[in-house]
């Protein structure tokens, strides 16, 4: 279930990070596993400030792989976007994230969507996630907490890209 926020959030400074997994590993389900990922985040400085509820839809490019669960967190941190990507790489790996072969099942995927209204390549990191804007997974569970962000390249807000994604149609909120 998506969380409320505060409303005197500025939005041009908010920095959203997605979820995503369709490997359970040894956690109950994919759902167990992604909410133990999110009590992660505050001791590594991350808090979160709102999250969206849990999306599914099916593997890509083979969808005979597990589904996917889903989900966006707005989050608050003293990190820069560098240091903020190695706390989530340090998620992950606690979760048994391993990179094998592109767009094989994983345990956990965490992607730093946005950081504020920074846009470009800093270092190899590009800002924002230059593939979120496509995606059904990624811009649904926006805009279930941020309906109004603007998207700082797409100039369009989240629940517009939501409505026109190309990629993940088939993605949905569980229940």
């Amino acid at each position: 279930m998506p969380t409320e926020w505060d409303s005197d959030i500025d939005l041009n400074q908010a920095v959203f990070v997605a979820l995503g997994c369709n490997d359970k590993g040894p956690w109950a389900d994919t759902r167990s596993l992604l909410e133990a990922a999110l009590a992660r985040f505050r001791p590594e400085g991350i808090d979160i400030l709102a999250r969206s509820g849990w999306w599914s839809s099916a593997a890509w490019p083979d969808p005979t792989e597990p589904p996917f669960l889903n989900g966006v967190v707005m989050v608050r941190t003293e990190h820069d976007p560098h240091a903020l990507m190695q706390a989530l790489g340090r998620i992950e790996d606690a979760f048994g994230r391993r990179r094998s072969v592109l767009n094989a099942p994983r345990t956990l995927d965490l992607d730093l969507i946005a950081f504020g209204r920074l846009v470009g390549d800093l270092d190899g990191l590009i800002l924002p996630h230059p593939r979120a804007a496509k995606r059904r997974f990624v811009m649904g569970p926006l805009a279930e907490i941020a309906p109004d962000w603007d998207h700082p390249v797409e100039g369009t807000t989240a629940q517009s890209l939501a409505d026109r994604a190309s990629v993940g149609l088939d993605a949905r909120p569980c229940l």
